[in-house]
């Protein structure tokens, strides 16, 4: 982007398989308001090598990031091909390995916006994007004020960051931290354990929370179809429950763009999104 901006997002086998969540993220910016340009600016971060030969065939831009597998000491191999349930090892190792690539960009001088692959984009996110904040974060629980970091839940399955030297600092105690928390612990955890050292710290990071009527998540599930940019499937575990409720979020975006003539057609007030089924079943069984 003209701003060094770059959106990124990662794969695994599993997730960049035909039908999974990389085709639904794609065809998210296509469907969307007015916003297929932007992948041209999505960076695919590749964690294994089917997923980067997936990737490859589907996107201009995929990088195969090294993942180094920290051992548990239990003799366990982490697959980081498969689907990787929520919280599995893993899993873990993936939304780890993404930090340290995250500070690189930061040290080249760019900003990134980092989404999860099962985030999909109806409209242009970056108007909601304060000149502000250091940090720009979604979230799990929103409580009505942007600034209150103590309230808040942040989710960081999608945030934006600027290239300072606070951000830089911010990333190196992120990834640091982890050897003060359980081995079982998830970066979104540690961020929301540390933020108000890294708010109310030396540091001073600005950090905003992001309304979850507009960027919208299965936790909270209260999207406003007038003005949702994005929707994430969190709060779910199973790959192929969060791709049968995306599905469903893609084809109730399509009919509620498809029967709008104007923003203000009264039709529009009567519109509803699909319950995420699935996936709230899914919280039940573990």
């Amino acid at each position: 982007m003209e701003d060094k901006t770059v959106i990124i997002t990662s794969v695994n086998d599993a997730w960049a398989a035909p039908g999974s969540l990389l085709d639904l993220f794609r065809d998210s910016f296509h469907n969307g308001d007015g916003i297929a340009h932007l992948l041209d600016h999505v960076l695919v971060v590749a964690v294994d090598a089917g997923g980067f030969r997936r990737c490859k065939a589907v996107h201009p831009h995929c990088y195969l990031l090294d993942v180094v597998v920290v051992s548990s000491g239990a003799g366990d191999a982490a697959n980081l091909s498969s689907a990787n349930r929520f919280m599995s090892r893993g899993y873990l190792e993936l939304v780890w390995a993404k930090l340290s690539l995250q500070q690189r960009v930061l040290e080249l001088g760019y900003s990134f916006l980092f989404t999860d692959v099962d985030v999909m984009w109806l409209r242009d996110p970056f108007r909601h994007i304060t000149l502000y904040a250091d940090v720009t974060i979604s979230s799990d629980h929103f409580h009505g004020d942007a600034s209150d970091v103590a309230g808040n839940s942040p989710n960081t399955g999608f945030y934006h960051v600027r290239p300072t030297n606070r951000t830089v600092e911010m990333l190196r105690r992120w990834r640091a931290a982890r050897s003060r928390f359980p081995p079982a612990s998830h970066d979104q955890n540690i961020f929301d354990g540390i933020k108000r050292e890294l708010a109310g710290g030396e540091l001073r990071v600005r950090i905003a929370f992001l309304d979850t009527a507009v960027f919208a998540g299965f936790c909270e599930y209260r999207p406003d179809a007038g003005k949702v940019c994005t929707v994430h499937a969190n709060c779910c575990v199973g790959l192929e429950n969060k791709v049968l409720d995306l599905k469903n979020v893609l084809a109730d975006w399509k009919n509620y763009t498809a029967g709008l003539t104007s923003p203000e057609k009264k039709g529009a007030n009567k519109f509803r999104w699909t319950f995420p089924a699935k996936c709230k079943a899914s919280l039940k069984r573990h």
